[in-house]
């Protein structure tokens, strides 16, 4: 359910306008939770090998994948998906075996800027990267039901 910035012709105030937007928000069935870790200290591009695994499974098998798994983004993202399942079932009341990985992305974080030593008394500059990986999680009973709704 949509609200319209004009109703009966008239231009709501923007305050009138959110407030309203708010409601109806609020009153929609919660379907998905969504927990992010920032500054971490691992390159994106690391990140992104691990979290294109998990995108699309089932809670389940992405925690088995992510256990299992060698890689350092492996260990932070498990910790995130946890706390993303966390947020599911004790903010939004959402039964966890129903939750499958809607979305997950790696964001670039600030880089550190260190000095590395060259020939001749010249220095470059070494960038020590950071990611921000949000990981989304939905309850794909309660999407079905919404869509058999509409």
């Amino acid at each position: 359910m949509a609200v319209s910035r004009v109703q009966d012709g008239k231009r709501l105030k923007r305050s009138v306008y959110h407030r309203l937007r708010k409601e109806a928000e609020a009153a929609q069935p919660k379907i998905e939770a969504k927990a992010t870790a920032k500054y971490l200290r691992i390159s994106p591009k690391k990140a992104r090998s691990v979290i294109n695994a998990i995108r699309g499974k089932n809670v389940d098998e992405a925690l088995q994948i992510l256990m299992f798994s060698p890689k350092k983004a492996a260990r932070l993202t498990y910790k995130v998906l946890v706390s993303a399942i966390a947020n599911a079932e004790n903010n939004f009341g959402l039964n966890a075996d129903d939750l499958y990985v809607a979305e997950v992305y790696v964001n670039d974080g600030p880089r550190m800027k260190r000095l590395w030593p060259r020939g001749r008394g010249r220095a470059d500059i070494l960038l020590k990267r950071m990611s921000h990986i949000t990981v989304v999680v939905r309850d794909r009973q309660k999407e079905k039901e919404l869509k058999s709704q509409k």
